[in-house]
């Protein structure tokens, strides 16, 4: 896949975070969102339509663009916000989870890697292969041939905007 696409005009952080390597984002002074207020009153996207999520769709932004571990930190409020054990929240979990297994494989954490995706596999079964706009078997695919050194490219989110249609 080429460049994947941007779905908010919010600028990336400065830097990717890779713990141990760079500045923590938010606790040392020279962290790329050291000071800033977090997100407050955040929708249940159970609820809320996903599409008019800024903070949903700057989380999918961060993902493709390589920043794991900031998107961990955006999609963690809003998967509180959803329940944890609701469908939203354990598809918002997996997201989180492939965030997590693209970070420790790049910074040399296998082991940790292919924990964290045995994780969003179980989310995955609890929300369905196909919500907030995303197609989250081909998410679990793409981050499997990453971690199996499979694809030098993580996975990338494309979100499908149209509307469900009717069941």
């Amino acid at each position: 896949m080429d460049t994947p696409p941007r779905y908010t005009s919010r600028p990336l952080p400065d830097y990717r975070h890779f713990p141990g390597t760079t500045p923590h984002p938010t606790r040392h002074p020279s962290g790329h969102s050291y000071g800033g207020a977090g997100a407050t009153d955040l929708p249940d996207l159970n609820r809320t339509d996903w599409r008019d999520c800024e903070d949903y769709l700057y989380g999918i932004d961060l993902f493709n663009q390589g920043y794991w571990w900031e998107c961990h930190e955006v999609l963690e409020g809003l998967w509180l916000a959803a329940g944890r054990r609701s469908p939203a929240g354990h598809a918002l979990q997996a997201v989180i989870q492939c965030a997590a297994a693209h970070l420790k494989m790049t910074t040399r954490h296998p082991l940790s890697a292919g924990r964290l995706f045995a994780h969003s596999l179980r989310h995955l079964a609890h929300s369905g292969p196909a919500i907030l706009g995303l197609d989250l078997d081909l998410m679990l695919r793409d981050t499997r041939a990453f971690l199996n050194r499979q694809s030098a490219a993580g996975a990338h989110l494309v979100l499908d905007f149209r509307e469900p249609t009717p069941q």
